[in-house]
């Protein structure tokens, strides 16, 4: 196993070592090495996390997971790279962090990135709809929203550069032969996934009512599932973790992607989306919030409660859409044991 430094200037620390999947004891030791030279070997411990659904995630600690000083080892999905840009994510990590809204990156890997660990617990689904919870989630996406682009440079959102490339990439995997496939998909699953055409067609209906609307382009996190915010309820807060996603994109599409992921991800319960009467709470929060941290009067009005409520449920829609078209990549790439495939294009209720 070849390894070795690369960094300069303000650079990300690179570590020249690739990490076996099935057996990353050994690669994963050789970064502590590097990260935590001070660490005896036979006192290190690794914890597997296996709420993940894309990448393989194994916390590293001497003592206690919640001790300071715990490396989070992150080993990229397979083919996760066609769909995720890892410069951008690493990019994301310094902003967030230099911010206090994210834990600090340590080095990256052929394979995979170091982080550090956030203490707290990953949020239980159930209690997105406890109001002392989903205030401080609407609070803390205000003040990420309110983060500003580098020397106040314009910036575009990403939903729909990301969205077409996600199609095109759904594109090449109808045309492969079965035997191109790099994962088996079922041809009764295939089936049940619209044609090309057919997709084209709605993510440009999509784009063309979508971009009519007036929601501002700020910085997202764009998958904020349960597993993706931690609550640490000694401090009373939340942060939120792993940003793939993360990038500038519409105000409203990050809320309502939130709102979506209510009903759950194991188990999709789309009557636990949240009802008008929590959402116009969690919106209100949210607002005063994003206000407060762009400097601005604190009051909100119930005008534009209900403004920002219409613009959200109308950017849901994009939210399913896009997650569609990922779970459609991932039932074809992914070596995760999960089924994609009944993910693909949820139905919601009326």
């Amino acid at each position: 196993m070849d390894s070795g430094f690369a960094v300069a200037g303000n650079q990300l620390l690179h570590v020249d070592v690739h990490i076996d999947k099935s057996e990353p004891h050994r690669g994963i030791l050789e970064l502590l090495s590097r990260l935590r030279p001070h660490w005896k070997t036979q006192d290190i411990q690794m914890k597997t996390f296996t709420e993940g659904i894309t990448n393989q995630l194994i916390g590293c600690y001497v003592g206690s997971l919640q001790d300071p000083g715990c490396v989070l080892v992150r080993l990229y999905g397979r083919m996760t790279e066609l769909y995720v840009n890892r410069d951008r994510e690493v990019e994301m990590f310094q902003v967030f962090h230099a911010h206090g809204c994210g834990p600090e990156i340590y080095c990256s890997f052929q394979n995979g990135i170091c982080y550090e660990f956030v203490r707290g617990a990953v949020l239980d689904d159930e209690l997105l709809h406890q109001p002392s919870i989903y205030r401080l989630i609407a609070a803390e996406m205000g003040r990420i929203h309110s983060i500003q682009p580098k020397c106040g440079l314009p910036v575009e959102p990403l939903l729909w550069t990301k969205m077409s490339h996600f199609l095109t990439l759904v594109q090449s995997s109808f045309n492969s032969s079965p035997a191109e496939q790099p994962c088996t998909t079922s041809s009764a699953a295939v089936r049940e996934v619209p044609s090309f055409d057919t997709l084209s067609v709605e993510m440009e209906s999509l784009k063309r009512h979508l971009s009519q609307i007036d929601s501002p382009t700020v910085l997202c996190h764009n998958d904020l599932l349960t597993k993706n915010i931690i609550y640490d309820h000694k401090e009373g807060m939340v942060k939120f973790i792993d940003y793939e996603y993360a990038d500038y994109n519409y105000q409203a599409f990050d809320i309502g992607n939130h709102f979506n992921e209510f009903a759950g991800v194991n188990d999709v319960d789309y009557s636990l989306y949240p009802s008008w009467e929590l959402q116009r709470d969690w919106l209100t929060a949210y607002l005063e919030s994003y206000k407060h941290s762009t400097g601005r009067e604190v009051t909100v009005t119930e005008a534009e409660v209900t403004r920002l409520y219409i613009q959200v449920c109308k950017f849901s829609l994009a939210s399913n859409f896009f997650w569609g078209l990922w779970a459609i990549l991932q039932s074809r790439y992914s070596s995760i044991d999960f089924d994609f495939q009944r993910f693909v294009f949820p139905t919601k209720p009326s």
